[in-house]
This record gives structure tokens, C-alpha cells and sequence, in this order.
């Protein structure tokens, strides 16, 4: 379905943070690498628990990467969020006076915000007996708000959309929507969109008890997966108009084609096929493509029991037969909740720009119940016209995006 008057948008910068390597070059050469992030957590104690396997940022201090904003005024989160954004602008080759001069949207997804902020603030209070006073500066900045504020800081844009998005692990799809309807409609001439989480006890405690932390590692369409691992980072893209990227010769990673959105709101944690396969058509609609178009499907893939079987049933049900390879990048990065799907776009648009699938690693025997091929443990070299990404998150939020190989308007 196109829409009448409707911009091409074009994928002009990235902006990766992620366990296995920060900035676009580190980053596509662990997706090529099959690296894995997997290592034991640091960043809380993990006494008490069986196992304390997580994906952990760890070679890259995001505080070292801002200039404008104060690691002290913001939480981890936002920070990654910050740093994620200056790279991908930098990577744009849009200089920062030019970027100031148009009209911008920031629009950042997550899942948790700054708790790992507020998990510091519980072990404060807990510990004072529940007599003590919380920090005033941590307090200041939980709010989930200050991702994207802290985007408009760390680039000093004073007259911005800063949207931050909260809608779980399928926030980073829903930016990078919201940041393309927004240039395509012509309502902004630039959106940086994407997500950004840090690893907090909260997350790892729900997820332990929910039994569904895996305990050693994150292991997508094997018959032999045990759940997720808990991750973090950031992706955050750069988005602009096709003529105007064009025109100051700009690097087109990729072009987004579509996306659709839907919730089925029927369970807070078990996936809906039929509403999963239905947004796959919707964002298939809106790129005004039928299912043999595409050439890959970047799967939400999180490695438990009741994912990997409900997403391969929906992916088998649009595309019957012939479905696509279907890889997860969550088990080289982990889970990184709002983060998760904002990095796999950067994957899907790698992987475009390379000419190559990234792998799913840690695999030894598909599930005959997922039934797909998911690219095992070795990435493959392959032309690729156009990639699907599937975000898909606790209370049946679903957000999928189309990307497409880039070519001319008169080609």
C-alpha cells in the first residue's frame, strides 16, 4: 500500500552498541565472526542465583563517547542511547550544524528505562531499613523520558521531537516506524531512531523467575534451547529523505519499505501467532510487496520453548513452504529488551549493505517444530534484495520493518 505523495527514506548512518562490538565496523565484524557477548554478569550480584550468564557491554564506556551531556546527569540507558546516536550522525557524514538546520525527530524505544538507576535506589533504601531518603541524582534520572532527551542534549537540538517509547522488546522497530513515517509523510527532514537498555537485576530476576534465563547460552530454533540471555546496548539509525541523501552523496546503508504494527493484548507474556503473522502482512502491505520478495526474516528469535515455535508457526503461515532463512541475532547479543530490535535493524541493514546472512550461533539441532533454516553458526555470503525484522514484546506488542537493498529511482 503506497501512500500518495510519500518520500522514499533512506538509511544514512548507524549507531551500534552491543556485546560483541560497538560502532558499524566492530559490529559487522562480529555479526560476520558469529561472535558470541555471552560471559558471566558484573554488573549486580548474582548471589543466589543458579547461573549468571549475560551480554554485558563491557569494552565500551559510553561516558567516554558523549561530549555535550554529563555521565553524572544520566543512567547507563541513556547514555548508550546518547552515544548510539552521535555515532550514527557521525557515520551520516552530516555535520552537526547541518543536522541543527532541519528539522529533526528523536525517537528512542525501551524496555526498562534507567532501572537499573532504580535497582540502586531499592538496595539504598533496603538497606537503610526503608528509613533513608533516595539519592536525589539517581532519582532524577529514572524517568524513561531522558533517553530521548538526553539524544536532543548530547546533539544540542533545541527545536526537536524527542519521543521515547516504551512498548518492551519490540521499541526499537516501533522508533525506527515512527521515525519513518515521520520522514516519509515529510514531517521532519532527519529522525534518529532506535533503542537502548542496560542490564539491571529487575529484568534478570523476572526473566530467572519465569524460568526462562538460559544457563549457559542463548540457543534460537535449537530443539535443545533453554531461554534467553539478558543483554544490553543501544542502535540507534539515521533517517533521511532518498533525494536529499542522494543529492549531498551520502552512503545509503539501505531503504525502509515498510513496517506494521498491531497488539492482541490477549496475554501479558505468551505470543499470539495470528497476530504475529498478521503484522508480518501488514508491513508487507506497506512496502507493497508480496511474501516471495523477501530474502531473509531477522526473527525476534529469543530462544525459548513458546517464541521460537508461535514465530516460526506465523513466519511458516505467510509464507508457507518457501519461507525464507530465518536467523536470530540474539544469540550472538543476547536479549537487549528495547535495544533488541534497533540492533537487528542495523543488522538487516549490514547484512544488505555486505552482501551476507549472519549466522545463528550456539546451534546444533533445529527444532522440527520451528522447522526453518536458520543459517547455523557460520554467516553466508548472499546478495539480499530485501530483509524482514521482526520486534515482538510482552503484551502482544508486534513491530515489523521492511528493508531494501538500495537502488536508484531509475534503475
Amino acid at each position: 500500500m503506497s501512500l500518495p505523495h510519500a518520500r522514499r527514506v533512506a538509511i544514512t548512518g548507524i549507531g551500534p552498541i552491543s556485546s560483541i562490538g560497538s560502532g558499524s565496523e566492530a559490529f559487522l565484524a562480529g555479526l560476520r565472526a558469529g561472535a558470541s557477548g555471552a560471559r558471566p554478569i558484573t554488573a549486580f550480584d548474582t548471589t543466589g542465583f543458579d547461573h549468571d550468564i549475560g551480554c554485558e557491554v563491557v569494552d565500551f564506556d559510553p561516558a567516554d563517547a558523549v561530549t555535550r551531556i554529563s555521565a553524572k546527569e544520566y543512567g547507563r540507558s541513556s547514555l548508550f542511547a546518547a552515544a548510539a546516536a552521535r555515532m550514527a550522525l557521525e557515520d551520516s557524514g552530516l555535520a552537526p550544524d547541518a543536522l541543527r538546520a532541519q528539522r529533526s525527530v528523536v525517537a528512542i524505544g525501551t524496555t526498562d528505562g534507567e532501572s537499573r538507576d532504580l535497582d540502586d535506589l531499592v538496595r539504598g533504601d533496603v538497606a537503610a531499613g526503608g528509613e533513608s531518603a533516595f539519592d536525589p541524582t539517581l532519582a532524577h534520572r529514572i524517568p524513561a523520558a531522558r533517553l530521548s532527551a538526553a539524544v536532543a542534549a548530547e546533539l544540542e537540538l533545541e527545536s526537536v521531537e524527542a519521543v521515547t517509547l516504551t512498548t518492551a522488546c519490540a521499541a526499537g522497530n516501533y522508533a525506527i516506524g515512527y521515525g519513518y513515517d515521520a520522514v516519509r509523510l515529510g514531517e521532519t527532514d532527519i529522525a534518529l531512531c532506535g533503542g537502548a537498555d542496560s542490564v539491571c537485576q529487575k529484568t534478570f530476576a523476572g526473566f530467572y523467575r519465569l524460568g526462562t534465563v538460559a544457563p549457559d547460552v542463548c540457543r534460537p530454533f535449537d530443539v535443545n534451547r533453554k531461554g534467553i540471555l539478558t543483554g544490553e546496548g543501544a542502535g540507534v539509525v539515521m533517517l533521511e529523505p532518498w533525494d536529499a541523501a542522494v543529492a549531498r552523496g551520502a552512503h545509503i546503508y539501505a531503504e525502509v519499505l515498510g513496517f506494521g504494527l498491531n497488539c492482541d493484548g490477549d496475554h501479558p507474556v505468551a505470543p499470539n501467532e495470528e497476530r504475529i503473522a498478521e503484522c508480518m502482512r501488514l508491513a508487507l502491505a506497506d512496502a507493497g510487496l508480496e511474501p516471495e520478495a523477501v530474502d531473509l526474516i531477522s526473527a525476534h528469535g529469543t530462544g525459548t520453548v513458546a517464541n521460537d515455535r508461535t514465530e516460526s508457526r506465523a513466519i511458516r503461515s505467510v509464507y508457507g513452504g518457501a519461507a525464507p532463512s530465518t536467523i536470530s541475532i540474539k544469540s550472538m547479543i543476547g536479549h537487549t529488551m528495547g535495544a533488541a530490535s534497533a540492533l537487528a535493524s542495523i543488522a538487516c541493514a549490514l547484512a544488505i549493505d555486505n552482501g551476507f546472512i549472519p549466522p545463528t550461533i550456539n546451534h546444533i539441532e533445529t527444532d522440527p517444530e520451528c522447522g526453518l533454516d536458520c543459517v547455523p553458526n557460520a554467516a553466508v555470503e548472499r546478495d539480499l534484495t530485501v530483509v524482514q525484522n521482526n520486534g515482538l514484546a510482552f503484551g502482544g506488542n508486534n513491530a515489523v520493518v521492511i528493508f531494501g537493498k538500495p537502488v536508484p529511482a531509475n534503475a
